[in-house]
């Protein structure tokens, strides 16, 4: 059981968070304030009741009234404007307090008479003493704006993070499919033909499922892993296609540098769907994977045909991985296609998780 489990379910309410930060805020002025100042612990209490008191006032009335209806909608100077009175109104009533209540009763010694109405103005009218009471007046109000934020931010980032996965898992809902019918297309074929391979394509077929369903729910996976998935995938299709493709595979990796899942399955998968499939000779596949410094890079170039050139840009598969790399690598990621009468080449440059 973690510790946030173990919490009581009243210290989870919000209005406890706030009724123990004003407790601790007038703890914290009892706790640091200079008795010779006072007479006793009741004028303490009394002195600074008033202080929490505007300060609460300030707080909500900024929180729940002046940034909503002015800060938010940009009306700035409203703001700026609303919440100077709000403070006047605060140190007024401050003063009043202190000058009509609170220095009467404790003022010494008795038999003197104190000049509230005097001394009341004098200190309204003070820009110096206006700005320091101010100062202590809206600190916790800062400070609850601020946490306010952060609560706030932490709640978007939860959001868009749960938002990121259930795109991804769509995404990735989209791409199994799409791939194992073309590979079960090969094995109809082998099946077709009673071919002696095709129970070596079974097999392969079987690696390469386990790996989807149970090996690559992670958001990163190790590239050795992928490497042995497009091997597998290339053994599959060099069955099917047989000498109709040449097929070149060059890596260069290190065996903990990680990848999102299945990226770049898809640009192979494309370059056999669009650039072999529709070949009536021989067709050509290059395939380079390397690791330089903190980043992958991919390249592939397939041949094409005339027929095939213009459906390759827009196949399903790289617009599938097109949404994926933005929401995994965000701006990270680099990803270059070019396309002549012959080939059709990738490049692709992913920083290293």
């Amino acid at each position: 059981m973690t510790s946030l489990q173990k919490t009581p379910a009243i210290f989870k309410n919000s209005i406890v968070h706030h009724i123990l930060f004003w407790l601790g805020v007038y703890a914290y002025f009892i706790g640091t304030v200079n008795m010779s100042y006072y007479s006793g612990y009741g004028e303490v209490l009394s002195h600074y009741a008033i202080y929490v008191f505007c300060q609460i006032l300030v707080a909500y009335t900024s929180l729940y009234a002046l940034i909503p209806c002015f800060l938010n909608t940009k009306k700035n100077v409203q703001f700026i404007g609303s919440m100077l009175l709000l403070l006047m109104l605060a140190f007024v009533l401050f003063v009043a307090y202190h000058e009509y209540y609170h220095l009467p009763k404790y003022h010494e010694p008795k038999d003197m008479p104190y000049d509230s109405y005097g001394i009341f103005w004098e200190k309204l009218l003070n820009i110096r003493i206006f700005i320091g009471k101010s100062t202590i007046i809206l600190t916790p109000t800062v400070l609850l704006i601020i946490a306010k934020f952060y609560k706030e931010k932490q709640a978007y980032l939860q959001l868009n993070e749960q938002k990121k996965i259930t795109e991804l898992s769509a995404l990735k809902h989209q791409l199994n499919p799409h791939f194992l019918f073309n590979t079960l297309n090969n094995l109809y074929a082998l099946a077709i033909n009673k071919s002696d391979e095709a129970p070596e394509v079974i097999a392969k077929l079987s690696e390469m499922l386990d790996y989807m369903l149970y090996g690559c729910n992670e958001k990163y996976v190790p590239l050795t892993k992928e490497i042995d998935l497009i091997d597998n995938y290339l053994a599959l299709e060099k069955v099917r296609y047989g000498d109709r493709v040449a097929i070149r595979f060059e890596k260069n990796i290190q065996p903990e540098v990680k990848i999102a899942p299945l990226i770049l399955l898809t640009f192979i998968e494309n370059a056999f769907k669009h650039g072999v499939s529709q070949e009536l000779k021989k067709a050509s596949i290059n395939i380079v994977i390397s690791v330089e410094g903190n980043h992958i890079l991919f390249n592939i170039a397939n041949s094409v045909t005339k027929n095939a050139a213009n459906s390759t840009k827009e196949a399903i598969g790289l617009s599938n991985v097109k949404k994926q790399l933005e929401l995994l690598y965000l701006d990270g990621y680099s990803l270059k296609i070019e396309e002549d009468a012959n080939y059709f080449n990738v490049h692709l440059k992913l920083p290293i998780k």
